[in-house]
């Protein structure tokens, strides 16, 4: 091993055949006219063939299926290598059945299962589309959960959950769809998703001001969201939330976390509880893993507030006094997919005066490259100090005014969210 300025690196050449091989999801590479060029390891346990069975054969030669029908999963994969090869970037298919034979059982029978895929281009030297890789991921048993939903068996709590978020999925995969066909009309997709992210409740009321402004060095869409939500009379959720990076990938994985918070907090009112079921959900969308997020509730009937935060800056409250800020620190837990499965997340709850204000943002309101991110804690702070007697809107203002982003413009993309109390 050799060292360099970035930590150790191996000074031989990596083998990338055997790495592809050693991937622990199923991965299925293909030519553009869908002939199979290699499997891993994994999707030939998946599937149950051997990798002499795949390779060099069509994929609708290995896994027969109708070719008049255009919901059949080979034609929905050859309209998703299509749509990479236009885009040249990758491709999330809807959620697909394909049955699989069942090694040891009678000849000709088979199982029934539920797949969830992503194609991606692999360009070769002159940078044109030269192969395809196919992720895969067996989702069967969330299916199975939301069927036993609908017939009426008895779930437990987070399978009930698991049921209610993949009900929601063809609507966002509808949703990146959209993003999909916008590509190329950046500036109408930020006001689109700006507008999106800004629930009709917080419109009306006079109560709430919320923000969102995109970074100034990326493409216009983000993964930053917030979200408000009315559970019940005098209950209100209000949650702000930053997936890693930018662009249409950030912005779809965004669209999808967010309706499936929103939906894990309809089915249990509880934010420590709807961000594990969130974790739960995460795993299954590439590129969610170090998602941050914070959900409060605030119960205007016994006047408190609880929240629980995953890897997230902290909320604000601004007292009703309007000069002392406190920090909501007290839950404070890892980011999504950087807990394990079965450890519960915690939550906290305070009390706050009539007249207060709490304040959710994300870390691009703070956080700078050239300073500490405390610093940038503190400046915030003060700020709520200083204009403390302005009403939610000029006061969103206010704090982004004053918060000078770096010299070279917004480093971060913000989300902010101020709420009368």
């Amino acid at each position: 091993m050799c060292t360099t300025g970035s930590g150790e690196v191996p000074s031989f050449a990596v083998d990338y055949a055997a790495v592809f091989r050693a991937f622990p999801g199923p991965a299925l590479l293909l030519t553009p006219g869908l002939v199979m060029v290699d499997a891993n390891q994994a999707f030939l346990d998946t599937c149950g063939h051997s990798r002499e069975e795949l390779v060099g054969y069509s994929v609708f030669d290995v896994f027969p299926q109708d070719p008049q029908d255009p919901m059949a999963p080979g034609n929905r994969l050859r309209a998703s290598v299509q749509r990479v090869l236009a885009t040249r970037e990758p491709d999330t298919m809807a959620l697909c059945r394909y049955d699989l034979r069942v090694p040891g059982r009678r000849p000709g029978h088979s199982e029934e299962r539920y797949w969830s895929s992503v194609t991606a281009p692999v360009p070769g030297p002159d940078g044109q589309v030269l192969l395809i890789i196919s992720q895969v991921k067996d989702v069967t048993g969330l299916v199975r959960a939301r069927v036993a939903l609908h017939n009426g068996e008895t779930l437990s709590g987070e399978e009930t959950v698991t049921a209610a978020l993949l009900a929601r999925s063809r609507e966002l995969q509808e949703l990146n769809e959209s993003l999909r066909r916008a590509h190329e009309r950046e500036s109408e997709i930020a006001m689109s998703l700006q507008r999106a992210m800004l629930p009709d409740t917080a419109r009306e009321r006079s109560n709430v001001a919320v923000r969102y402004r995109p970074a100034t060095s990326a493409l216009h869409v983000c993964g930053d969201w917030y979200d408000f939500l009315e559970l019940g009379p005098g209950w209100l959720a209000v949650a702000v939330g930053d997936v890693v990076g930018h662009g249409l990938t950030a912005a779809g994985i965004m669209g999808q976390l967010r309706s499936a918070l929103s939906t894990a907090m309809h089915a249990t009112g509880q934010p420590a509880r709807a961000l594990k079921a969130l974790a739960h959900y995460a795993v299954t969308v590439e590129g969610a893993l170090a998602t941050t997020a914070v959900q409060t509730v605030i119960d205007e009937t016994t006047h408190t507030i609880t929240y629980s935060r995953a890897g997230h800056p902290p909320p604000l409250l601004l007292d009703a006094d309007r000069h002392t800020v406190k920090v909501l620190d007290q839950a404070a837990d890892p980011p999504l997919g950087a807990l394990a499965p079965e450890v519960a997340r915690t939550q906290s709850t305070l009390s706050y005066q009539p007249g207060a204000a709490l304040v959710l943002y994300t870390d691009g309101l703070i956080e700078r490259r050239d300073q500490d991110i405390d610093t940038g804690l503190a400046r915030l702070i003060q700020n709520l100090t200083r204009h403390g007697h302005l009403g939610p809107e000029p006061l969103a203002d206010a704090l982004l005014t004053d918060l000078p982003p770096h010299k070279d413009g917004l480093d971060d993309d913000i989300a902010l969210v101020i709420v009368q109390l």
